[in-house]
Formats: C-alpha cells, sequence, structure tokens
C-alpha cells in the first residue's frame, strides 16, 4: 500500500477507490479493524468511507462503528446462577490476562491483536513488551494498593497449596487456586499475584510452572523440579511468557469471539437480547461498507506562483447534451499566465478537458459564464484575481459521441427506488418488477442472497394497485347488481360485462404473479 499511495501521489491522481474485501484471521477485516481503529485498514491511508450499499451514508458509518466499539462486556459476562458458557469463560479469561481493564468490544478485540502482533516480534522485544504490559516484577518495587511482603506472603500461601495438591493432582486451575486463597486477600491483589506466580521459586529446588489451557480458557499452575535453575534475571520474564496462549490460540480465540459476538451469520445466542439485536444490525450495515475513497488533493500542493493565476475551470455542455441525474464533469485545475486573458482561458480549458475526457475530444468553449459580457481581450487578473474557480460553456459538435461516452455505464438507464433508500446500482443483487420496471434490492424484499430469484416478480407497489383497481371493479358490479335488483329486472348483459372485466383482471394477474387477496 505505500508503494501504491507514492505510485498515485507521483501520478498527481485525484481520487482513488478501493473495493475492501479483505479477511485475515479468519475474519472480515473490514470489519474487525473499524472496531479496534474505528476504520478500515485502508483508513491508515487515508482512505475514507466511499459509497455505501443499501443507501447508507458515511454518517451512518460513522455511528455503527461507535455503537459496535462501545458494547459492553459486563453484559454478556452476566451469567446469574447459571454455569458459564464458553463465550463468558474464553472472555474471562483474556480479562484476567489483560494488565488494563477490558470493558468493551474494542477493548477485547484490541488486546487479542496485541498479542498477536507481539508473538511476531522476536524475544527480547516481545519480552520487553509484555512486561511492560503486565506492570513490571512485583518484586522489583513497591506497589501502590499493596506492599512488596503482602505480595510474596500471598503467593509463598499459594506455593502450599500447591505443595498439598501435588500429590492429588499435577495441575491446579487459576480459578480454583483463587477460591481457595478468597479469604486470605482483596480479588485485585489475588489477581496480581496469580499473574507473577508462575516462575515463583519454592523449596527443595522447586519452581511454579504456568501454562495456558486451551479447553477450559484458564491458566493452570503446577510444581516443577529443575536441576539447574536459570539466572533470577531472566525468570520473571519466562514467567510472564508462560501465563500467555500460543499464537494458534490466540488466532483460534480471535476467530472464536468474532463469529460468536459479531458476526451477523455465526453470532451465538447470548444475552441480553438488546445487546445482540443491536450488534447484529450494527454489524450487518459494517460490514455493507465496502467501497472507500481517498482524495489527494493534488491541487493543495502546489505552490502558488506569483507569476501565474491558479483557476478551478469546471465545463458546462449546452442543453442539448445535457442528462438528467447524471454527475457533472469534474472541474480542472488550469495553469495561466499573469497577462492571460479570457480568450487564453478558453483555449485552454478546451485543450485541459479534451485530453482528459474522450467525449469532449472536440469540445470548443464559446463562453465564460456568471460574468456577463466580457470581450476576450479582457485580462483575467482584472477580473478573477489570482486564484479562483470559474465556468465555462462549451459544445461538442459530435452528438453520438457524447452519448457513446457520457459515462461509463453506457447510455441504458434504470430506475433504482429500493426501500432501503438506494437510487441507483451499488452493485448488490438486485431485482425488477415485472409491471413497473423498477429495481430493488433482493435482500430488502425478502429474497436472501443465497435463494434464487423468482421468474416472476411484481413489487409491493404494484401489488397494492392492483389490489385497489380490484376492488374499484367488485365495488362497482355489486352497485349494479343492486340498481338493477331494486327496478325488479337483471340485465344479464351488464353482469356478464362485470364477471368478464374480473376474469380478465384474474387473467392478467395470473400473466404476472398469483397474488390471494381478500376485500372486506
Amino acid at each position: 500500500m505505500n508503494f501504491w499511495d507514492r505510485l498515485c501521489t507521483s501520478l498527481s491522481v485525484r481520487k482513488v477507490s478501493v473495493m475492501d474485501v479483505s479477511r485475515k484471521y479468519g475474519t472480515e477485516y473490514r470489519l474487525l479493524h473499524a472496531i479496534t481503529k474505528g476504520h478500515s485498514w485502508y483508513g491508515n491511508w487515508g482512505y475514507e468511507f466511499g459509497n455505501g450499499s443499501y443507501g447508507l451514508t458515511s454518517e451512518t458509518y460513522r455511528q455503527v462503528v461507535e455503537t459496535l466499539s462501545s458494547v459492553p462486556l459486563d453484559q454478556i459476562l452476566f451469567h446469574g446462577r447459571g454455569p458459564r458458557t464458553s463465550l463468558q469463560a474464553a472472555i474471562s479469561f483474556y480479562k484476567s490476562l489483560s494488565n488494563s481493564e477490558l470493558l468493551t468490544l474494542k477493548d477485547l478485540f484490541s488486546f487479542l491483536l496485541r498479542l498477536l502482533q507481539e508473538s511476531n516480534m522476536p524475544t527480547s522485544e516481545s519480552v520487553s513488551t509484555v512486561k511492560r504490559d503486565l506492570g513490571g516484577c512485583p518484586s522489583s518495587r513497591v506497589l501502590c494498593a499493596w506492599s512488596r511482603n503482602d505480595v510474596e506472603e500471598l503467593q509463598e500461601s499459594m506455593i502450599k497449596v500447591l505443595t498439598a495438591a501435588s500429590s492429588e493432582t499435577k495441575w491446579v486451575a487459576r480459578h480454583t487456586l483463587k477460591g481457595v486463597m478468597c479469604k486470605r486477600a482483596s480479588p485485585e491483589l489475588l489477581d496480581y499475584s496469580l499473574k507473577h506466580l508462575g516462575g515463583k521459586l519454592a523449596s527443595n529446588c522447586m519452581m511454579v510452572q504456568a501454562r495456558c489451557s486451551p479447553s477450559s480458557y484458564d491458566v493452570e499452575f503446577s510444581l516443577k523440579s529443575v536441576d539447574r535453575l536459570e539466572p533470577v534475571s531472566s525468570a520473571p520474564f519466562q514467567a510472564l511468557e508462560s501465563n500467555y496462549p500460543s499464537r494458534q490460540q490466540v488466532k483460534s480465540d480471535l476467530k472464536f469471539l468474532f463469529d460468536s459476538l459479531v458476526n451477523p451469520e455465526t453470532m451465538v445466542q447470548y444475552r441480553p437480547s438488546t445487546t445482540r439485536q443491536t450488534v447484529i444490525d450494527a454489524a450487518t450495515k459494517l460490514t455493507d461498507c465496502k467501497e472507500f475513497m481517498k482524495d489527494f488533493k493534488p491541487y493543495q500542493k502546489l505552490v502558488n506562483n506569483p507569476l501565474g493565476i491558479y483557476l478551478m475551470c469546471q465545463v458546462e455542455l449546452s442543453d442539448q447534451f445535457k442528462e438528467e441525474n447524471h454527475p457533472t464533469i469534474p472541474p480542472e485545475l488550469l495553469v495561466l499566465p499573469w497577462n492571460a486573458t479570457v480568450e487564453d482561458l478558453k483555449n485552454e480549458a478546451a485543450k485541459a478537458f479534451r485530453e482528459v475526457y474522450a467525449m469532449c475530444k472536440r469540445l470548443q468553449v464559446d463562453a465564460l459564464l456568471d460574468y456577463g459580457l466580457v470581450e476576450d481581450s479582457f485580462t483575467l487578473k482584472f477580473l478573477i484575481g489570482s486564484t479562483g474557480a470559474v465556468k465555462v460553456k462549451g459544445t461538442c459538435p459530435s452528438k453520438s459521441a457524447v452519448n457513446r461516452y457520457r459515462l461509463e455505464r453506457g447510455t441504458e438507464n434504470w430506475t433504482v427506488d429500493c426501500t432501503c433508500g438506494a437510487k441507483d446500482d451499488d452493485g448488490e443483487r438486485m431485482l425488477a418488477c415485472d409491471s413497473c420496471g423498477v429495481w430493488q434490492h433482493t435482500r430488502c424484499i425478502g429474497i436472501e442472497n443465497c435463494d434464487p430469484t423468482p421468474d416472476k416478480f411484481m413489487c409491493i407497489r404494484c401489488m397494492n394497485l392492483l389490489s385497489h383497481q380490484r376492488s374499484d371493479q367488485k365495488s362497482s358490479c355489486s352497485i349494479t347488481n343492486t340498481e338493477q335488483s331494486s327496478k325488479g329486472s337483471t340485465s344479464q348483459d351488464n353482469v356478464s360485462t362485470c364477471r368478464e372485466a374480473e376474469a380478465a383482471a384474474v387473467k392478467v394477474e395470473s400473466n404476472e404473479l398469483t397474488v390471494t387477496f381478500s376485500v372486506g
């Protein structure tokens, strides 16, 4: 991306759009990166929200990113008197590993990504980073809330428990050891002491060994006999590293937590249901935002030349070539000498647009707009100054060239009017109504992306219109029959006409779509 960014800059590119469909660690990375960093991975190079599918806007994108990032973990961890789920166990495990408090989804996934990043570092760098994250070794300084003696006395008591349990079971889980010692100290002191218990030296050449259990999402401790001890200075580093799971387990847990908490297609049923539904809605919208754009703004990097005139020129074609709902031609930067005239402006504008757009190969600039009748020999610096924006009017003699190159999508016209607010093709799957021809997203009309499209489709507006027409026809037939009955005579022709009209309406309906209506 750095090379691509430098290439676009050297070519004076104005705007570049990218389609972010990246996957990393088995997850939708644009979703994961937005939760942890607040923007797409391409945002590291200045790419911002471009166009969202299903009528999404940049403001919606900002809101859903903030919503997902701030989802609290405490609500998900609450399980009452019931047993903990594997999801709650995984979250609690990583909360116990982090020295800083993990309160939201952003905190949780940021910590997991930091663990993966540190696992790629050289050993010396990884050790120093882990040490800094956990606040260093407790034996090297006095703690703010507890003294060094408090920590050492509590750890000695924990070693006695491990010694007593060594004959029965080899490994003791962290939560079990914490439960045994719960009356000896505060929960905060217990957490700190357990975090630094691995590598602690005991009597009879024994050392506390710590490991991470992938099955139980917990750290386990055991006493290990060593023949030759490591230097004291390196023992704390080994202890700190042993508390962490392997890189492969962190990647597996990251995918598990992402699929269980965020991914709308694989999300588990966790509580509260309102939080889960909020996450589903926000994650779905965030997944629909794939296109990101960067504005290089090359004009802002130009140094004003005191001997030159810098103008942003926009061309307006004659009325016969205008088309509704089509974007206007972007403006071009014109650099003119200080003594340039209106005629020079027209010539430079025609030259600039001819070089850029195929449809303007025969462009002729006729007039300068918004300044009234100005002679071609008039000097620009007295009219506009050294910088500004101008608009010129031009014509293209070859009409067919305009129609052919007007837009990349061609000359075909279509109408998009979806319930999500989309008014143009956004790349998502759509279906056109067989009655009115208006296109809508298949997902917005209840057809999943994995389901095939029906052979015949009628939108809800046309269905309602057809329903009203049938109701009017039946009401007309009923009024006619009542009037004939009141006169004591029955007109077979009128009844036949009503039945034929109703049959014709049903026939038209069967050709388009079979729908059952009830008229009250």
